[in-house]
Formats: structure tokens, C-alpha cells, sequence
């Protein structure tokens, strides 16, 4: 899944709040997951739909209920495109700190 799309997907404060349910509390019906918004059930289905198609939940079904957990696998992409700026700035803090330790030994000369 493109990564504007998860994002986007996250991007929406039910919709975060929903993964956030999930990754704490772990899987969980619709209608559970429902019951903190006030807002439809068509509404919280839409929401839903939306964090499944952008790969970030899975959906199965359980007796009449429909269940929803992570899919670990959609924050593959997050995780990708935050390891370059971490490597980023690590890189940027150790270069900093060498000129600071340079600095600081050129002073005591």
C-alpha cells in the first residue's frame, strides 16, 4: 500500500483512535469499536474500510460478529520511511557532536 494512503488513513482522528483501541486492547468487534464515537454505524463501517483497504487492520469474521485487529504488516511502510530520517539524524547528531567535542578541544589548547 502506498504510503500517502496510510497515512491518510491515519490521518483522521476516529480512524487513529480505532488502531490505537486495537493496538492496546487488541482485536475487537465493530460494534465495539463503535462504542466510544458518537456517530452511525455506517459511519464507524466506513472508517473501517478504510483502515482495512489501506492495509493497516484485518477483518475476520467470528460467529455473527465481525472482528478487527492489526495487521502488523501495514505499518511496514511507516516504519521504512521513519528509518531514513532516524538515520538521518542520528547521523546529523553525530557529526554534531564531533564538531562540539572538537570545539570544546580546541578551547583547552
Amino acid at each position: 500500500m502506498a504510503l500517502h494512503q496510510i497515512m491518510g488513513a491515519l490521518g483522521d482522528p476516529t480512524r487513529f483512535a480505532i488502531v490505537e483501541a486495537l493496538l492496546k486492547e487488541g482485536e475487537k468487534s465493530a460494534g465495539a469499536l463503535a462504542e466510544p464515537f458518537n456517530m452511525s454505524k455506517p459511519a464507524i463501517s466506513r472508517h473501517l474500510k478504510v483502515l482495512e483497504q489501506s492495509g493497516l487492520i484485518e477483518r475476520r469474521t467470528k460467529a455473527q460478529f465481525r472482528v478487527f485487529s492489526i495487521r502488523a504488516a501495514g505499518f511496514g511502510e511507516i516504519d521504512d520511511w521513519m528509518s531514513k530520517y532516524r538515520e538521518f539524524w542520528n547521523g546529523s547528531f553525530d557529526r554534531l557532536e564531533a564538531i562540539l567535542k572538537k570545539s570544546g578541544e580546541d578551547e583547552n589548547e
